[in-house]
């Protein structure tokens, strides 16, 4: 699934090709996502100008003066753009045409992604209304973590990846975050200080700001490829390196299971 860093470098290569330009024409070929797609969506955004494109947490909201039209990746969509037509190919559900001629092509074969759209205030919508702050906003601070995850008994992996808590922090950055910070993802959230908590508030903001920048190198691929950033694969000390030595201590990497989810950690840095 896109985590935060895939959905913002999404963000950044396809804002220059939507923002200020007004929609001609939506072909929906797929209405069968994760939640149908309105009907009404191609009506409404037809003739509209997406005055601004923004994110909160795992979405992406294209604003107009009309309403948003709230987006998710899934587990597997992408977007690109094209700007020559070109046939659709399997799997690539909706169109969106711009009035220079661009389209914003959303690819998703498994279908667990969606499309709103949303007449008032996005943030009331009932998809963002109780989601917590953003990780890389001034609001998520340790302070903040400490005071959220007292008498907390869950793991604080699961604690971090609860999107009430913090929006956007997805398994490989959970993972990641915790082992810059030197936190076992299995201890409870509520035994962990205040001091540890703003040294993983840090950590978080430090990994997801590295994602971004790195993600940056395939904004190329939102006009030329398949308009899928990859995960900052060179850069993980962690995520996917069970059996393998710890670049910190020369350890051995561990692998266990939280919430059905792999977890890796360095049992000699992370207690």
């Amino acid at each position: 699934m896109p985590e935060l860093p895939e959905v913002e470098t999404t963000l950044r290569g396809i804002a220059p090709y939507v923002e200020g330009h007004r929609v001609s024409q939506v072909m929906v070929r797929e209405r069968r996502l994760r939640w149908p797609i309105p009907f009404e969506l191609a009506v409404t955004l037809c003739g509209e100008t997406v005055t601004r494109l923004r994110r909160r947490g795992k979405y992406l909201l294209f604003d107009t003066r009309a309403g948003t039209m709230l987006m998710h990746l899934g587990m597997s969509g992408s977007l690109r753009i094209l700007r020559e037509p070109e046939p659709p190919k399997r799997h690539e559900h909706v169109d969106i045409v711009f009035d220079d001629g661009a389209c914003l092509r959303f690819t998703d074969p498994r279908r667990f992604g969606s499309m709103h759209w949303v007449d008032g205030d996005p943030q009331a919508h009932p998809l963002l209304a109780h989601l917590g702050p953003e990780p890389l906003s001034d609001e998520f601070t340790g302070t903040y973590l400490y005071r959220r995850s007292r008498n907390r008994r869950s793991p604080i992996k699961t604690f971090l990846m609860d999107s009430e808590v913090v929006v956007g922090v997805g398994n490989i950055y959970a993972n990641e975050a915790l082992f810059q910070a030197g936190i076992r993802p299995t201890r409870p959230a509520g035994k962990v200080g205040l001091v540890r908590y703003q040294r993983l508030a840090e950590a978080v903001k430090e990994v997801l700001a590295a994602a971004i920048q790195a993600g940056g190198t395939t904004l190329r691929d939102f006009t030329s490829g398949e308009g899928k950033p990859g995960y900052f694969k060179q850069e993980l000390a962690v995520y996917g390196r069970a059996g393998e030595a710890c670049l910190r201590c020369e350890g051995t990497v561990e692998v266990a299971r939280l919430g059905q989810r792999a977890t890796y950690y360095c049992p000699d840095c992370q207690r």
